[in-house]
């Protein structure tokens, strides 16, 4: 058994791909599959902030796609919105400020739906949980998973129009958040009936260090194929 790293990297099949928006942008991407089975869920990331790095490759994002395939059966959609850059390359267009981004969410989900990918569920960082909550109530979406909300660029409207759908929402809120903190964030969130908040201790807006990480990837399987949890967590070994 070898112990899960920041960079371990554990089987799946890993595929580049192209996904093209209604006004006409070409988004790259890659979507990482279970190595030998089926995913029983999926997960399309949108990423923190591109005005200050944020990309597909985020961290979380990367470390997603690297484990959650092989340890609970989960494909992971990431892509890079308009105008975003990684070493996968540059989608087209420019960024939006989460306005042309709705196109981008949209197109996401739709080639998800395409290529029959099941379950779809939202995975938000920062920036991707205000697109995230102002865009991705769409009728193929399962329900959202915010890390470190902002609630900035998302409104009141917004999380209403989630409680109007009935969908769950998890928000992960770090405990010294420099945006929001979960004594901020819980008057916001009980305005959507469906919304569980997590306050996780000592974290900040970036989740950096393998404790958070692990924290993160266990609550998200918790809410989207709980079956994979083995004593209430992921497994910290691989049998290579």
């Amino acid at each position: 058994m070898t112990e899960i790293r920041a960079a371990t990297i554990l089987p799946a099949r890993r595929t580049p791909v192209d996904i093209q928006t209604a006004d006409g942008l070409n988004l790259v991407g890659e979507l990482a599959l279970p190595p030998d089975r089926d995913p029983v869920a999926t997960l399309v990331c949108l990423h923190p902030l591109p005005t200050h790095g944020g990309m597909m490759d985020s961290h979380l994002y990367k470390k997603a796609s690297y484990r959650l395939p092989a340890l609970a059966g989960l494909a992971v959609l990431r892509f890079n919105t308009r105008g975003t850059e990684s070493e996968r390359g540059r989608s087209d267009g420019e960024f939006g400020g989460g306005d042309s981004e709705r196109y981008d969410v949209e197109a996401a989900v739709g080639w998800a739906v395409g290529h029959e990918l099941p379950r779809i569920w939202l995975l938000g960082w920062s920036f991707g949980t205000e697109i995230a909550l102002r865009w991705g109530d769409l009728p193929q979406v399962e329900g959202a998973i915010l890390l470190s909300p902002p609630l900035k660029r998302a409104s009141d409207a917004d999380l209403d129009r989630w409680a109007a759908a009935g969908k769950p929402l998890m928000a992960l809120v770090p405990e010294l958040d420099d945006y929001l903190t979960p004594d901020q964030a819980r008057p916001r969130f009980a305005r959507v009936p469906e919304a569980e908040l997590i306050a996780v201790d000592k974290a900040k807006h970036l989740w950096v260090g393998e404790p958070y990480v692990r924290i993160v990837f266990n609550e998200i399987v918790r809410a989207v194929n709980p079956a994979a949890l083995t004593g209430g967590a992921l497994p910290t070994d691989w049998a290579a």
